[in-house]
């Protein structure tokens, strides 16, 4: 009697775990939590101090960190924000006029990465341009290494967001304006560093339809286990620049990137709204859009240590939610930190959670 037990046992085991098995979700019914300025590092605390004292407002605004690349996406975050600029001589970059500003502070670019063509990443030129991957190539080798080490990972979320407006302040350098050969640098570099075959392309999801928006109006975007060890981008751009981008590219045919389009354009999809109480975000979520909002900015929040905006963007449905702060700030004493429950930054959309 007892063997047969056993065996009805073993027999039935299969079956429970098969039953337990997480449902394979288009990539727009989940949700996840993701860094924002995710490559920065502190200014230096002698540079910081002489900014502080002629700006206290500025400098609080961008006084945190984040760690490495990798460490983030070890953590469970999936979605990472680029700052890029363009330096196709090279050398733009390559001394910020902050190292002058103060003294005794850590070597910048011993490697002289940044004396080489090709787009940088960093926040504030002569500022705030200390960076846990310099150069944008580079933070693509990191992102693609990582990606293969975990071949089976969720998708990530790439914000980008292409910097060419000029800093109106007295010797700051004047950045390169993305023109449609730029852009098309910027996509050839994306696809050469990280893999097509590491991409969702916007061709891939409009598929059959007409249109991109058409495709997300249909839900069209791919499953998960159509998405293991991707990443996904969305320009950050609007007006002049995110028309440059699509120019000779309906529905971003060809391209690499979303764009951060409107609501009836052919080339929405993927949108970004920063305030998480936009009583327009669940509305457009349930129609097939992705947005991306944000829990905090300008550690305004994380001060206060008040989470109603995460609150509110967890609410709202929006898939992508960023954050400074998925670890408590070393800058300040605060309490302030944001996950889903049981500390995940990763989950089943609330709004599809019915169907």
């Amino acid at each position: 009697m007892k063997l047969i037990t056993c065996l009805s046992l073993l027999l039935a085991l299969p079956a429970i775990d098969l039953n337990s098995k997480k449902p394979d979700l288009p990539i727009n019914q989940i949700q996840v939590i993701g860094s924002h300025n995710s490559y920065k590092q502190a200014i230096d605390p002698a540079l910081f101090s002489i900014f502080k004292k002629t700006d206290s407002v500025s400098a609080s605004k961008i006084d945190y960190e984040h760690i490495p690349l990798p460490a983030q996406l070890n953590l469970g975050l999936r979605n990472l924000e680029i700052d890029v600029y363009a330096d196709s001589a090279g050398g733009r970059y390559a001394h910020p006029k902050g190292l002058d500003w103060a003294k005794d502070q850590p070597a910048f670019d011993a490697s002289g990465e940044m004396k080489k063509p090709g787009f940088k990443v960093l926040h504030i030129p002569e500022l705030d341009f200390r960076s846990s991957v310099p150069t944008f190539a580079g933070a693509l080798k990191v992102l693609r290494t990582w990606s293969e080490t975990h071949a089976d990972h969720t998708p990530v979320f790439i914000t980008l967001e292409a910097k060419d407006d000029s800093i109106k302040r007295p010797g700051f350098t004047s950045p390169e304006l993305f023109t449609p050969k730029v852009f098309d640098e910027l996509d050839k570099v994306i696809l050469e560093n990280l893999g097509k075959e590491h991409i969702i392309l916007p061709d891939e999801v409009r598929g059959k339809y007409s249109s991109l928006q058409d495709a997300a109006l249909h839900q069209n975007w791919p499953k998960l286990s159509q998405t293991k060890g991707k990443f996904i981008f969305v320009l950050d751009a609007i007006g002049k620049k995110r028309a440059v981008y699509i120019l000779n590219h309906p529905s971003l045919k060809g391209r690499v990137m979303f764009t951060n389009s409107d609501p009836g354009t052919p080339e929405a999809a993927f949108m970004i709204r920063n305030n998480p109480k936009d009583k327009q975000i669940p509305e457009m979520v349930k129609k097939g859009y992705i947005i991306r909002t944000r829990a905090d900015n300008d550690t305004q929040q994380a001060r206060k240590n008040d989470k109603g905006d995460f609150d509110a963007a967890c609410n709202s449905g929006a898939q992508v939610i960023t954050t400074d702060y998925y670890l408590k700030s070393t800058h300040f004493n605060s309490d302030y930190a944001v996950s889903f429950a049981g500390g995940k930054y990763y989950r089943a959309n609330p709004l599809f959670k019915s169907k």
